[in-house]
């Protein structure tokens, strides 16, 4: 019993940081989203994301998450798979590449593609230098969505490949003996079992992507508003919590949403399992 006790005050600091940057935060945006100047309650401002602008901006966010999600799974499950055919001291070095990228700035990752694709950028020097056409990729949906795969890939591919790699060879040996092909292998063995890793990449990817700003204000410039834009503008240029808030409980919602799905999915959290 004492044992137990001492355990359980270990977890005292957490409780404290989580209720200090955490809940304190949560509560101060649901006062200002539910409450008009005068502080009286009101949905005004968490209605307001039906107005046209809003709206938009919400459905130009999904979209480009969703189709961000879609490219990183693409590219993360051959790539899982072919890092757990390797041995594995390899397979632990192509993994410590692969991430070594995280270790620098967000921002300046995101920078370092803007200076790739403005109009002087080295993409467009390249094409230039070899008799090709400029092309426009800065400050485009295409040049967001870039930005969003390179920065969130890691976040795919490490759950899918934790999820692989407890599958045991014996399993696929066992499906080719009995006559399997590659397609038949992938859609009734390999993705089953997977299954949770992919749920669990799915959500790390669509979250941040669906509620970033930074990307969007990097490589979409001012002609591309995401809501996350309109969220950090109300915040910062027009200062208007209260709208803010509304707005971010929104989004919370949707990522409340999102978790749902993935714990309901990944119970055991294996997917996550590699953090």
């Amino acid at each position: 019993m004492t044992e137990s006790r001492g355990v359980k005050r270990l977890s005292y600091p957490y409780i404290v940081w989580m209720a200090i940057f955490v809940i304190v935060p949560l509560l101060i945006v649901c006062y200002y989203g539910f409450s008009d100047r005068e502080g009286n309650f009101t949905l005004e401002y968490v209605k307001s994301i039906a107005s046209p602008v809003h709206w938009k901006a919400l459905l130009l966010s999904v979209k480009l998450s969703l189709i961000s999600t879609l490219i990183c799974f693409l590219l993360s499950l051959p790539l899982a798979m072919v890092i757990r055919s390797l041995r594995l001291n390899s397979s632990g070095f192509i993994i410590f590449i692969f991430i070594l990228p995280m270790w620098m700035n967000f921002l300046l990752r995101t920078i370092a593609w803007q200076s790739l694709l403005e109009k002087t950028g080295i993409l467009n020097t390249i094409l230039h230098a070899v008799g090709l056409p400029g092309q426009s990729l800065i400050n485009t949906e295409g040049a967001i969505i870039l930005g969003m795969v390179y920065n969130y890939l890691p976040f795919m591919v490490l759950p899918i490949y934790n999820s692989l790699i407890k599958v045991s060879q014996d399993t696929f040996d066992a499906a080719k003996d009995l006559g399997a092909n590659w397609f038949q292998i992938l859609w009734h063995i390999t993705l089953p079992q997977i299954f949770p890793g992919i749920v669990s990449g799915i959500t790390m990817v669509f979250v941040p992507a669906m509620t970033t700003f930074v990307i969007s204000n990097l490589l979409g410039g001012a002609k591309i508003n995401l809501i996350g834009n309109i969220i950090e503008q109300e915040f910062t240029t027009a200062n208007n919590w209260y709208q803010g808030a509304g707005l971010s409980i929104v989004l919370m919602v949707l990522v409340l949403g999102s978790m749902a799905v993935m714990s309901r999915y990944d119970k055991d959290g294996e997917g996550a399992a590699i953090w």
